[in-house]
């Protein structure tokens, strides 16, 4: 996605105006642009230039920035709103101007404040002074002229066209009666003069402009707070490094780093850019980018990341991503472009917004003319209509939704919840079924020792040390977590001779001149007889789903060792928050059976998927997706068509590029317990935009009728069009103060979560049949068909290489029936 900077933006007309522009421009495919931000998305092949000449043809300026090629500092001050200073001081010149005007306008009338002796029954010196001050807070304010009558000109009406309707029309009829009364005073009508004083409206046209500015300013510094968190995630990349050059430490830019340069960062230093440790060992504050306040210890081997802090030795890194790929300048890419993005909910206020400028002048004009019909004098249809004009806003409808999603996203990136678009922020929290993807989402996603059991005289330091010095030669992955676990109690390797290696049996070697075996069961027992309490254990293990190795020494069994793939620690917890919040949670995982259920079990889930291939896993979230909105959490290769089909995928950061990439969401501290944070900040940012479009669209919806006089008859109301401006100026504020609003939740806490109204109950469960005989695809086919003939199997997936058929049912059937059902087509069924 292209980045463009929109300049001359007032309200949600005006950028309604240039995404329809940009649209139209031959190549574009997509194009999104947000007044938040004043910044512009676009996707396609459409040129640059082709894309700026279409903003400027609208009627306002584009200027490209690039896929984050300017410096993440220049770019954190293009999003400070430089414009509540020059409003500041607009103000301040206008209020000075306006109550001068209100001294001479009502002062003497309403609080019988004196006047100079040269005014006194000097009414057309009264008039003129007025106009005169009028006049320079519309010069001091020009700004809502210029553009508002530009916009006017290439027929695209915006805000700013309705303030220098109103205020203008103010000060042309107020001109008017005050030359109507020089007239009417130099034939001494002095009646008619007294009447055409009633007529001034100079000081509602220099109160609409300074009131509007007022709004201005306050929605401008409320909109500057919406970015605070993209703002400092910019700030945090460091300015420079120190590269190892020519055998001397040199200080450069950080973008004058390169892939494959050394770098050193000493302790309390930013690391500059991306990179992997080649010497020295540190704790790393990696709070940055994923929220996490506790140092990650760091050495030889491990990555470290642009902007986190070195906090206690010297290292020495290989610089890997540079510039626009760190992990960083991605954060902050993604970020942006979910607020540049547009989110579904946001495209019935845009067409609202289309038609509201031309619709509210139309409606003003219609006023007067009834007024004026009706008999009321031309004064008082004017200052209906010029009412009708200043309430009605179009900005609150424009930033309903952009501030709620730009607060949202800033909160996530804060937790570490990144969401790749508005969509996705919106979608989430509809989430009524989350499957979980098992190894490294639920689980650690590397074995742990789990049990030591020696047997006999040995004890658990010598079966550990046994295992260890025989496991310390594999490269097998079961090994690695004995080696650890030896590592980690300070166990040193005994001596080994005549090593052997059996590929998924076991290995044996001579300790210290004793033979030594270990690995599984059958390995074992053609080395020594095995107990029978022995074996009993290792079932009893297996039906927890850890997988059992056999140690002995001097042809003696010395124990079990169980090592398992355990759950992390938040996973459980995580599981229930989802139940809790009336998510039901599904367990997918190409595991066998009988594991998958003691971790399903483990964990809490209500259902579990087990033995599914990746293209297994993608068709399991289709026949997820029939009974309601789905999001699939993964962190693999083998996730990723998964992650795509599912209606949010959401990636484990510490996985795989490829599944992050396929995802929606990226959880950058890989944390299942975020999954329940991110729905929780999606509802409560949903939450935010309905009670914002509520607020848009009531206050227009009786704003409007009050302004144009619908009330005068029934409860006397009339709105002068000072009070008009007023509301106008706290409208959009309102609006954004309530989106920052968001940053008080607390997206960890499960206080108020509620549940959410279920998709259609479907009883479903899965039954898989081993069979004997299939030799083909036709097999398969033959066997799939009679299957799914049967009224109660929704769906049958037949493999003739793996001789199963795994059966969706949609309501109960005997396992009887299936096993006939295979067997009248000439197969046998050796399991269910």
């Amino acid at each position: 996605m292209e980045q463009y900077e929109i300049t001359g933006m007032s309200c949600a007309a005006c950028s309604s105006r240039v995404e329809k522009a940009v649209s139209k421009v031959e190549g574009v495919t997509s194009c999104s642009v947000s007044l938040l931000t004043n910044s512009m998305g676009v996707e396609g092949s459409a040129s640059a230039e082709d894309i700026i000449s279409a903003v400027k043809n609208a009627g306002y300026g584009a200027k490209r920035l690039g896929a984050f090629k300017e410096k993440s500092s220049d770019a954190a001050d293009r999003l400070e709103y430089n414009e509540t200073p020059a409003l500041k001081r607009r103000l301040i010149a206008s209020l000075g101007f306006l109550l001068v005007l209100m001294y001479f306008s009502m002062g003497h009338m309403m609080w019988n404040m004196p006047l100079p002796p040269f005014f006194n029954d000097n009414h057309v010196a009264m008039g003129l002074v007025q106009l005169l001050l009028t006049a320079a807070v519309m010069v001091i304010n020009q700004k809502f002229f210029i553009s508002g009558f530009k916009s006017l000109l290439h027929k695209s009406p915006n805000m700013d066209t309705l303030v220098a309707l109103g205020a203008g029309a103010s000060f042309v009829y107020s001109t008017y009666a005050l030359f109507a009364m020089t007239s009417a005073q130099s034939h001494g009508d002095s009646d008619a003069v007294m009447g055409y004083m009633h007529e001034f409206y100079f000081e509602s046209g220099a109160m609409i402009l300074a009131l509007i500015t007022l709004g201005k300013m306050l929605e401008a510094r409320s909109k500057g707070k919406t970015t605070d968190a993209l703002k400092s995630l910019m700030r945090l990349s460091p300015k420079t490094a120190v590269i190892e050059k020519e055998g001397a430490q040199v200080t450069v830019g950080v973008e004058q780093v390169r892939p494959g340069d050394i770098f050193v960062v000493r302790p309390g230093e930013n690391i500059p850019v991306d990179g992997i440790v080649i010497d020295g060992e540190s704790a790393v504050n990696e709070a940055a980018l994923t929220g996490e306040s506790i140092p990650i210890d760091k050495s030889e081997g491990d990555s470290v990341s642009a902007a986190t802090v070195n906090q206690s030795g010297f290292i020495r890194c290989r610089a890997t991503k540079v510039g626009e790929d760190t992990t960083l300048s991605q954060i902050i890419k993604m970020v942006s472009d979910a607020a540049s993005s547009k989110a579904p909910i946001a495209k019935a206020a845009d067409r609202v917004s289309g038609i509201f400028v031309p619709a509210v002048i139309a409606i003003a004009a219609v006023t007067m003319l009834i007024w004026l019909l009706v008999g009321k004098s031309a004064g008082f249809a004017l200052a209906r209509g010029i009412s009708v004009l200043v309430i009605s806003c179009p900005c609150a409808l424009g930033l309903a939704t952009p501030v709620a999603i730009m607060v949202g996203n800033g909160i996530g990136a804060k937790n570490g919840i990144l969401f790749k678009n508005a969509a996705s922020l919106e979608e989430t929290g509809k989430v009524q079924i989350v499957a979980l993807d098992k190894t490294g989402t639920i689980t650690q996603g590397e074995p742990k020792v789990t049990d030591i059991i020696p047997y006999g005289d040995i004890s658990e330091n010598e079966l550990l040390s046994i295992a260890y010095s025989l496991e310390i030669k594999s490269e097998h992955p079961l090994a690695k977590a004995i080696i650890k676990r030896g590592e980690a109690l300070g166990l040193k390797a005994k001596e080994a001779s005549e090593f052997k290696a059996l590929p998924g049996n076991g290995l044996s070697a001579v300790l210290e001149g004793k033979p030594a075996a270990g690995g599984n069961l059958s390995f074992i027992s053609s080395k020594t007889n095995l107990p029978q309490e022995l074996t009993a254990k290792a079932q009893e293990l297996a039906n927890e789903g850890k997988t059992p190795l056999f140690f002995g020494i001097e042809d003696k069994p010395a124990g079990i060792i169980a090592v398992a793939d355990v759950i992390k620690e938040d996973s459980t917890g995580a599981v229930k928050e989802l139940k809790d919040m009336g998510i039901r949670v599904v367990m997918l995982t190409g595991d066998n059976e009988r594991t998958a259920k003691t971790i399903g079990k483990a964990a809490g889930v209500d259902e579990v998927i087990a033995e599914v291939l990746p293209d297994g896993k993608e068709s399991a979230i289709q026949s997820l997706k029939e009974k309601g909105k789905v999001a699939m959490v993964g962190d693999g290769i083998n996730d990723a068509p998964a992650l795509t089909c599912a209606d949010i995928g959401i990636a484990i950061g510490a996985g795989t590029d490829v599944a992050i990439d396929a995802a929606d969401i990226v959880l950058m501290k890989s944390r299942l317990s975020d999954v329940p944070s991110a729905i929780r900040l999606s509802r409560a940012t949903l939450r935010n935009i309905h009670e914002n479009l509520f607020w848009a669209f009531i206050y227009n919806i009786i704003g409007i009728p009050l302004a144009a006089g619908a009330f005068i008859s029934l409860f006397g109301w009339e709105l002068n069009p000072m009070f008009g401006a007023a509301a106008m100026s706290l409208s959009s504020f309102c609006v954004v103060t309530n989106a920052i609003r968001l940053n008080l939740i607390n997206i960890k806490s499960p206080r108020r979560d509620k549940k959410i109204k279920k998709g259609k109950e479907v009883n479903t469960m899965t039954k898989t049949m081993k069979i004997e005989g299939m030799m083909c695809a036709h097999c398969e086919a033959r066997v799939k068909q009679c299957l799914e003939a049967l009224e109660q199997v929704k769906e049958a997936e037949v493999s003739h290489k793996t001789g199963t058929a795994k059966l969706t049912l949609g309501a109960s059937v005997s396992d009887d029936v299936l096993k006939q059902t295979v067997e009248d087509q000439g197969y046998k069924v050796l399991s269910m």
